[in-house]
């Protein structure tokens, strides 16, 4: 399947790299290129930028219910375009299209949520003087800066337009330059839904681009999901120009625990759904790491391995596909380097470990899904996050244990705690360093309620109202009153 030529979108026009430079962009089940996007630059960045500062004020000036509108038509667009979307979206990424279904929803949702969420941009009144008035507003901080990463790029670019949107900033993406294709749907229903100049779409490598955009000092706001290396590396790099607000949503390496009175198979069940092996593990919030008291050890690994052994490995256009290939070359090198540490530091390959059986897996990027047993937490796949369809089970016997090995990484994201026990529930739940815990159930996702990380899992919660609170500015305004008036 080939998709052509898809040029980026900046100031409502589309456009091709200054420097003329283009990315193939190749299919990761089969390694074939299947279309091209630009190879921005830093002037092509530059010229996105400005055109968003010059449409920044009038969308700004727009009514939240003239905004609001506009978001909910473009949500609209979304869901008459799903099909288109999720073809692409499929292909390009090897994300199964199955579950993939979903991201085209969630995208809309938001859209609508914050929309409807925008009267609540609401400043303070203090009674800080017996003659004055003071008071507080919310204000936008004008061009946003988005950088989106490869494993979800339509969702993670549209969803989150919708809070810098709705409180009045312009944005200004730069697409993953693995799976970038689906960044042109998302220009299309802009151009057509949207002013010119209010969303701006750059296509390109980390460098220059991404640089560009963090380094811009017209850009003091900055929303980043990926790698907590890149992370670190746009915090650098946005200090170097100006003082700037950066979100960051990075990277994780999940706890589940199953306490002993567990019901040991609901918990296992939880740990493959919230591995997301439908797109290949490739997901910040997996539950990657299987910590299970000693008394349930043997058979949670026993129906671990039974469960992940049997997902079915495929074409990610087939709806029957439970698992496609990891994103691209760079991944399935680094994805394999580490099962091959576990490997070597001793543990129980369980299942998986290479490519799965079978003469269409050999071209592409598959790997089987993999259970690691008899894992401690020194060893590099208990420890650090790998980013692929890998589980590694974790045998613990204290409370005490299992709280230091839950918290013994430099990520704080996700953790989830299986027990009927409420008391050590809430316990545990309040002695894990994550941003996000879940009890009996790995589902972390409930709009409504911050999603994001403590430690090197990033700054900043999302999916609720704090995220559309954290693009506003808040000013405040002091009234002297005449006296005996």
């Amino acid at each position: 399947m080939i998709f052509g030529d898809r040029p980026m979108l900046i100031g409502g026009a589309f456009a091709t790299a200054s420097a003329g430079a283009w990315i193939t962009s190749l299919n990761p089940a089969t390694e074939e290129p299947i279309g091209r996007v630009p190879a921005g630059t830093k002037d092509d960045v530059m010229r996105a930028v400005a055109v968003a500062a010059d449409a920044q004020p009038s969308w700004n000036e727009r009514s939240i219910w003239e905004r609001g509108a506009l978001l909910r038509k473009l949500a609209a667009r979304f869901r008459s375009n799903a099909a288109e979307i999720l073809k692409m979206e499929a292909t390009d990424t090897g994300n199964t299209i199955a579950k993939l279904r979903a991201d085209v929803e969630i995208a809309a949702g938001y859209l609508e949520y914050f929309a409807g969420l925008a009267t609540e941009m609401k400043g303070d009144t203090v009674p800080a003087s017996p003659r004055g008035i003071h008071f507080t507003l919310r204000e936008p901080y004008g061009v946003v800066g988005r950088i989106v990463p490869f494993n979800h790029p339509f969702m993670f670019a549209a969803a989150h337009l919708a809070a810098p949107l709705t409180a009045g900033n312009t944005v200004v993406i730069k697409t993953p330059e693995t799976s970038p294709l689906s960044g042109h749907l998302l220009a299309q229903a802009c151009a057509d839904v949207l002013p010119p100049g209010v969303v701006n779409i750059v296509s390109g490598y980390g460098m220059p681009v991404g640089d560009a955009l963090v380094r811009h000092p017209g850009v003091r706001r900055i929303g980043f999901t990926g790698s907590a290396a890149t992370g670190m590396a746009i915090q650098r790099a946005a200090a170097e120009t100006c003082v700037k607000h950066v979100s960051l949503e990075l990277g994780g390496k999940n706890p589940l625990i199953v306490f002993p009175d567990a019901d040991v198979v609901k918990a296992v069940d939880a740990t493959v759904a919230g591995m997301n092996f439908s797109w290949a593990g490739q997901s910040c919030g997996s539950t990657s790491r299987l910590l299970v008291h000693e008394s349930l050890y043997a058979k949670a690994v026993e129906l671990l391995t039974a469960k992940v052994a049997a997902l079915k490995v495929g074409d990610p256009l087939d709806a029957a596909s439970e698992m496609g290939p990891v994103n691209s070359a760079a991944h399935f090198k680094r994805v394999m380097s580490f099962i091959e540490a576990g490997k070597a530091e001793g543990t129980r390959l369980m299942t998986g470990g290479g490519r799965p059986a079978g003469a269409q897996f050999q071209r592409g990027y598959w790997i089987a899904p993999t259970v690691f047993a008899d894992v401690t937490p020194t060893m590099k796949v208990g420890r650090e996050e790998i980013f692929g369809p890998v589980v590694s089970a974790i045998k613990w016997s204290t409370v005490d244990e299992v709280i230091g090995i839950a918290n013994g990484t430099d990520y704080g994201l996700t953790a989830a705690v299986f027990t009927n026990d409420i008391t050590a529930a809430l316990s545990t739940a309040r002695r894990i360093d994550a941003g996000v815990v879940a009890i009996n159930s790995s589902n972390m996702h409930f709009v409504g309620l911050p999603f994001g990380g403590f430690k090197n899992s990033g700054v900043g919660g999302e999916e609720c109202l704090e995220e559309l609170l954290s693009y506003t500015q808040v000013k405040a305004v002091h009234i002297q009153m005449t006296p005996g008036r």
